[in-house]
């Protein structure tokens, strides 16, 4: 071996061992990093269950050292604990445990909290089972399309893996097996075996359970989402968003108690409008405490007692906003919500009742090209309108909402039901009463001079009119 050649090799073992050490020091760094700031309370038998985990599933245990339940000595054990009439539990190590913690077990420290939440629509979000959504995802898709999107958001009922007898499934440890098509599920809604309804770690992502994560607009992003429930597309894009995402370092997550004005004040989030604390209302786990629409079904409606829930979203917004301003907002706001119900929600709704009145629809959901096409207007265009003009998104309320409204409205389901209907009295007279409504002789075309003006105002800031 040349000079040169061993020259080269000490130098490759030289880098080699400084990657080594590089290496482990990176990894060391990294065990120290999710080491939590204080030793965790291990009391009683979670002190066998935490020793055990920490080797078995590191990142569960290392995940609960650093929350707040550790911190109190609420342990595996508290939560996890079985009694004799819970459908899941088994023995284990010598205790009966639960696989699921479901909001009953979190009600022994947090009853308050768990009331407020049953009182939630959160809390009846798997009810959508009966719903055309469902029937979309578990019969037209395909049930595992429901089971893999639909119900890790609305939740479904938990349930075991049964044997031809109908007894529960066990494996070789005696442990019930729970179907896979139902667990995992963290769906908000989830009707668990022991009766409750919902799931904490929906939001308060288990172990550390941080109250840091579920004040984000990430948290709810996860479910409201999307084309036809597009909140968190609708959020970024708002000044709402826009001051939050910019001034996120000063929002203070960390905080006890998190009341808007006192500790923090930079921006707001979903958690911010629709739960959290203001200097005149205590936080609420009632999702709906504040809101005074419900913007999903075909024609909106103001909620039961929407009068005091919206004088509750006016405290939180006037914390932020003059009374003046807020009070403008919801004058557009309703005006808005009624423009969508009159114009397009109602006469389509009154479209599709003749339909089926006059036996030219089957009874069989989404078998024909009309019943998408009504869906698509109201469950997607028709919500994002409405939502985006509920959370100032502009583009959503526009481009997204009332263009791909008018759009399917007048080109795809009115040509739709009048060619089913053609010759059929009673919808041609349904027919007649919406060609009627000021708000769609538009279709009747513009008059000459306003033909002109527009041409006027192409002409001269493109130098062309339009044709």
């Amino acid at each position: 071996m040349t000079l040169d050649e061993k020259r080269w090799v000490v130098a490759a073992l030289s880098f080699m061992f400084l990657g080594a050490l590089l290496i482990v020091a990176w990894v060391e760094g990294g065990r120290q990093r999710v080491q939590p700031e204080a030793a965790p309370v291990v009391a009683g038998e979670s002190a066998r269950c935490y020793d055990c985990h920490a080797e078995q599933t590191p990142v569960i245990a290392t995940q609960w050292a650093g929350s707040e339940h550790a911190r109190l000595g609420v342990g595996c054990f508290e939560c996890h604990r079985a009694i004799e009439s819970d459908a899941d539990g088994f023995l284990h190590e010598g205790q009966l445990i639960a696989t699921i913690a479901t909001p009953k077990d979190c009600q022994s420290c947090h009853a308050d909290i768990v009331d407020e939440f049953d009182r939630s629509h959160h809390s009846r979000a798997a009810e959508f089972v009966g719903s055309l959504d469902n029937v979309l995802g578990e019969i037209v898709e395909g049930r595992l399309a429901a089971v893999n999107g639909c119900w890790q958001c609305h939740g479904s009922p938990v349930r075991f893996l049964e044997t031809a007898d109908g007894e529960v499934q066990r494996d070789s440890d005696g442990k019930p097996m729970l179907d896979p098509q139902t667990w995992p599920n963290t769906g908000i809604g989830r009707i668990n075996l022991d009766g409750s309804q919902g799931s904490c770690s929906a939001c308060h992502s288990r172990h550390a359970f941080t109250t840091k994560m579920a004040r984000q607009p990430e948290v709810c992003g996860k479910c409201h989402m999307g084309p036809d429930h597009p909140q968190i597309e609708i959020f970024e894009e708002s000044k709402h968003g826009i001051a939050f995402r910019t001034q996120i370092d000063e929002m203070n997550l960390d905080a006890e108690t998190w009341v808007l004005g006192e500790d923090y004040s930079a921006a707001p989030t979903c958690s911010t409008c629709h739960m959290s604390a203001t200097p005149n209302q205590p936080i609420t786990h009632d999702v709906g405490a504040r809101i005074s629409w419900t913007l999903r079904p075909v024609v909106s409606t103001k909620l039961e007692n929407w009068e005091p829930k919206r004088n509750a979203m006016k405290d939180t917004c006037n914390q932020c906003h003059a009374p003046d301003f807020v009070d403008a907002f919801y004058v557009t706001f309703d005006d808005s919500i009624e423009m969508y119900n009159e114009k397009f929600a109602i006469p389509a709704q009154n479209v599709m009742a003749a339909l089926r009145e006059a036996d030219l629809l089957t009874p069989t959901p989404f078998d024909e090209e009309i019943e998408w096409t009504f869906f698509r207007l109201w469950h997607h265009e028709g919500r994002r309108a409405r939502m985006g003009v509920s959370m100032q998104g502009p583009d959503y309320t526009q481009w997204h909402g009332f263009f791909e409204v008018a759009e399917n409205f007048y080109t795809h389901f009115l040509p739709q039901a009048e060619e089913i209907g053609e010759g059929t009295a009673s919808v041609e007279a349904v027919f007649e009463e919406i060609r009627a409504m000021p708000e769609h002789l538009w279709r009747e075309g513009m008059s000459p001079e306003q033909r002109a003006e527009i041409d006027a105002f192409y002409q001269e800031r493109y130098g062309a009119v339009p044709r």
